[in-house]
Formats: C-alpha cells, structure tokens, sequence
C-alpha cells in the first residue's frame, strides 16, 4: 500500500514538473517579445543587450503607430478574420444542416471530401488558387483573401458542425416542423441554440487562422493597401537590419484580438473541444 502511494506521488511530482517546464517554454518567447518592446535600442543590440528592460518605455509603439501602416493592417486583418468567420458560421451552418438531415445521393461522399479537402497542405494550394484569383481579378483584395480563407477553414468547420447536429435529437426538430416551422426555421431556432459550444469553437477557429495565416496573404498581395499584419511585420526587416522593438510591438498587439475573441468564448470554446472529442 505504502509503495502505491510513493509511486503515485512521484507521478504527480513528474507530471507537475512537465506542466511548469511547458508553461515556462510557453510564456518565455511572450516575455521577450514584451520587454522587447519596452526596451531602449541600446539594450536590445550591442553589449548592453539586457533580459530585463532597464528603463521601459513606450517609444516602439510611438514609432510604430507614427511611421508605419500598422492602423492599415490592423483594419485589413480585421475585416478578413471577420468576414471569414462571418462566412464560415453561415456556410458551415446551412452545409452541415443539409448533410445533417437531408437524404440526397452523394451526401456521404461530400461529408468524407470535406475533411479530406481540409487535409490538403496549403503550400500545393496556393499556386493554382493564384492562377484562379489572378483570373478572376482578386489579387491585391481584401475579398479575394477572405475567399482564398474560407477554402480552409469552412471544410472544418462543416465538419465539426455536422458532428453537432447529427447529435440533436430529430424529435425536436420533426416537432417544429408538424408545428408549422420551416426547415430553415427549425435550424435556427431549435438546432443552433443547441450548438452553441461548436459555434463558439467555430468561430474561434476560424478568427484565428484567418488573423494568423501568412502564407496567402504573402503571395496573393503585393501592395501595401491590402497587407495583414502577418506580412506587415515583414516590413521591419529590411535587408540584413531587424527593428526588434517596433516589430515586438506590432506583435504584442496583434495576439491582443485572439486573446480576447478566446477569453470572450472561453467557457463555449472549453466545452465545445471537449464534447466534440466525445460526439466527433
């Protein structure tokens, strides 16, 4: 009995010892990338490179907010992670209700595509959907990113939907509908309400990978009008000469968004990952 429990306490020291050795591994590139920013440029290159901002200030913002376009791209990534996340929930909504409920031929074919069209790497992407986008004059366009978006985030989304309301009882439904209520009115009165955890980590989803994507937004746009702050952050790089405390700038307040679209949606967020490893 007595060696159980030494052998269970040296699992949960083990264990906690590996949690604060990730959490340090976490919370260390989000530390230096703060006091970067706080720092003077003589204590970030040179001898006098310190790991603690010796006299911290603002300047890296007033710089940053002063010489560069970062207002630009905080709008553009803005209006794309919205519109994505936007389109996502509503085409999300309406494809995984119909492969949900509706009997069509082909129904299980397209439910398999999804995920395997979510499966595919971007980089074998991004050549051909250049060559569509440049046809259809959607280079250098908000629009035509949030469309180029949607061809990755909406296939998962469907699918983890579909996973949700494949889990609502069809009593429910059938019951709204013998009382007078539309197929569409039933999705939205009976079988979203019920799925608001997945909507949530929806939503969070597909902010996310719309705010953070780089690779896209690298090739499809070239002028400075149209750039996120994914590639604007490449603009402190000029030549073999990195401006450290503007660019740590412009990273702390770009992670500001998905931090509070998290904390907003946490507690759905939490429960929707958790249940649809169950349900899934």
């Amino acid at each position: 009995m007595g060696s159980v429990k030494q052998t269970r306490r040296l699992l949960k020291w083990v264990g906690n010892s590996l949690l604060v050795v990730m959490l340090v591994w976490t919370l260390t590139p989000f530390y230096w990338m703060v006091a970067t920013s706080l720092k003077k440029d003589k204590e970030i290159y040179g001898f006098e490179a310190t790991l603690i901002p010796r006299q911290p200030n603002l300047d890296a913002y007033r710089k940053l907010f002063a010489q560069t376009p970062f207002v630009l791209y905080l709008r553009n990534s803005t209006v794309i992670a919205v519109s994505t996340t936007v389109a996502s929930l509503v085409f999300g909504c309406l494809g995984a209700y119909a492969l949900a409920r509706l009997r069509f031929r082909g129904r299980a074919l397209i439910a398999r595509g999804l995920i395997f069209t979510y499966l595919v790497p971007q980089s074998l992407l991004f050549i051909p959907l250049f060559a569509v986008m440049a046809t259809l004059a959607l280079t250098d366009t908000l629009k035509g990113l949030t469309l180029a978006y949607l061809g990755f985030t909406l296939p998962f989304c469907t699918w983890l939907l579909l996973g949700y309301f494949r889990s609502v009882p069809l009593e429910l439904e059938e019951a709204a509908l013998v009382d007078g209520c539309s197929r569409l009115g039933a999705l939205v009165r009976i079988i979203l309400p019920m799925s608001l955890p997945a909507l949530a980590v929806v939503a969070f989803f597909s902010f996310t990978q719309a705010w953070n994507e780089f690779l896209y937004a690298n090739v499809f746009v070239n002028s400075v009008d149209a750039r996120t702050i994914t590639t604007g952050l490449t603009l402190f790089v000029v030549e073999d000469v990195f401006f450290w405390g503007p660019m740590m700038a412009a990273a702390c307040l770009a992670t500001v968004p998905p931090v509070a679209v998290y904390l907003v949606f946490q507690r759905w967020v939490v429960k929707g990952l958790t249940l649809g490893a169950v349900k899934g």
